[in-house]
């Protein structure tokens, strides 16, 4: 049980350190109005100021055209499909003959 306490008491300790760390992060970030034309740290890097000219995951590649069935109704896959033609059975050749000598 000594061993049980000793942890909680250690992380209890630790989450209180990053308590106080968030804290004083959060105080000690305030800047006055004279630091706005800076330009310099903060706010978001991934906000740019052109507009954008293509999707986000570039542009779509050559094989990536849809379904050409789409399954939104209630109907069954075998019901839009319709049934895969037979396929040629190749009878098996003529087994050669034993000699017996």
């Amino acid at each position: 049980m000594l061993i049980f306490g000793v942890l909680h008491l250690v992380a209890l300790s630790l989450g209180l350190v990053l308590f106080l760390m968030f804290v004083r992060s959060d105080r000690g970030s305030r800047s006055g109005p004279e630091d706005d034309d800076s330009g310099g740290g903060g706010g978001n890097d991934r906000i740019s100021d052109r507009p954008k000219s293509s999707p986000p995951g570039g542009i779509p590649l050559p094989d990536a055209e849809p379904a050409p069935v789409r399954l939104r109704g209630p109907e069954r896959l075998r019901d839009v499909r319709g049934r895969p033609g037979r396929r040629r059975v190749v009878e098996p050749s003529r087994p050669a003959r034993r000699r017996v000598a």
